[in-house]
């Protein structure tokens, strides 16, 4: 059974990126994954100099702004998928320019997509951050209360940023703040921000349990100038702008997902054919054999939800509700799958011999960010039909 294959057809393209990122994860994600989780808050950015080299790190950006053109959900969720199947944390930040490029492209004006998209093309593109979780926000997004104040020619930000992914590695990000304290999302507005603005500084990097690829540090802000010319839309916008994004990265996250899963699934797979126990293959055991059916079902039917939604939000059509479900499904898939790899390879999946314990780790992840999977029952809830 082929694990990767789509259910709609695929142009020369989309096969060929697919094929491109699948070589990348052989020759350059795996053979480094274990020696990045080990190194813990160290950034590899040899690696994404090389995946940008290749057209990896900028496939997502509009050809207009230099990038590679596939600015459709469905082609990235392909590329999600395999880059993740060779390691979820490097994989997801080889495509994390195009997190910080989603509301850029939503609320930006011609000039700044000129200004702030086109350096992250081609090969050396400098590294970039999102930064809208605080210490007492998380899926809230809302509630922040990092504060920009209106000042002569701009604004001067204050407040603090949690759980920033690339925060003081990434050279631009995109800030959300408040510019009216009395609201909540209406008072949410985006700015973009170069590392070396005057007021920002950046916390150690914190300690986590899986994704080490991308290191993750607060940023304090003491009334950092923002010049008018570098807000996001009108004010207000920024929660609008947000949300779009969240819709997108939501469904990539979830092929993310998928990808981990896939890896986690097809080792276990591997292992139950070779791996004798009371004189046969441990695949020939009932038990092993009916969990690797659960484990290939949840993972076709999670690629299943996570394409139809990346289509529904590439036909234009209001995809909030089916991009939680996509999340939440893939995510717990890949939970799932995970430990019942290492339940599958037992003794030896809890030791390091082998990376399933890494891939559980990791995808406890994909249960949080974006929205954790009560935030994503949440959301689809208030978009029953």
């Amino acid at each position: 059974m082929n694990t990767s294959i789509s259910a709609w057809p695929l142009t020369g393209e989309q096969r060929q990126i697919i094929e491109l990122c699948h070589d990348f994860a052989v020759r350059e994600i795996r053979p480094r994954a274990r020696e990045v989780d080990e190194a813990d808050v160290v950034t590899p950015v040899d690696i994404f100099q090389k995946a940008s080299e290749v057209g990896i790190t900028d496939f997502m950006i509009p050809s207009e702004y230099g990038g590679g053109g596939f600015t459709d959900v469905f082609t990235q969720c392909l590329v999600q998928e395999e880059l993740c199947w060779g390691d979820p944390g490097i994989g997801n930040l080889m495509c994390s320019n195009g997190f910080f490029s989603d509301p850029i492209l939503a609320l930006g004006n011609e000039e700044q997509k000129k200004q702030w998209l086109g350096p992250l093309t081609g090969p050396n593109p400098p590294m970039t951050a999102l930064a809208t979780t605080e210490p007492e926000s998380g899926s809230d997004a809302a509630s922040i209360v990092t504060y920009a104040e209106r000042v002569s020619g701009g604004y001067a930000i204050s407040g603090q940023k949690a759980w920033i992914s690339n925060a003081g590695t990434a050279e631009f990000y995109v800030v959300f703040a408040k510019t009216d304290r009395t609201q909540r999302s209406s008072g949410v507005t985006a700015f973009l921000l170069d590392r070396n603005a005057e007021g920002i500084t950046f916390g150690q990097p914190m300690r986590k349990m899986g994704q080490r690829a991308i290191v993750c540090r607060e940023i304090f802000f003491d009334k950092v100038f923002v010049p008018e010319a570098n807000r996001l839309g009108d004010e207000g916008q920024g929660f609008h702008g947000l949300m779009a994004t969240f819709d997108i990265s939501r469904v990539v996250l979830g092929a993310a997902a998928v990808g981990a899963a896939r890896a986690a699934y097809e080792y276990a797979l591997d292992y139950a054919r070779t791996r004798k126990q009371f004189g046969k293959a441990i695949i020939e055991h009932q038990a092993v054999a009916f969990r690797l059916a659960d484990m290939a079902t949840r993972i076709e039917s999670s690629r299943l939800l996570v394409h139809h939604a990346a289509r529904v939000l590439d036909s234009g059509a209001p995809a909030a509700g089916l991009a939680a479900m996509a999340k939440l499904t893939a995510s717990e898939t890949a939970m799932f799958v995970t430990w019942a790899a290492v339940q599958t390879l037992g003794g030896w999946g809890y030791s390091r011999e082998h990376p399933v314990e890494q891939w559980m780790r990791d995808v406890k992840l994909e249960e949080i960010e974006e929205g954790t999977s009560d935030i994503m029952r949440l959301v689809i809830s208030r978009n029953l039909r």
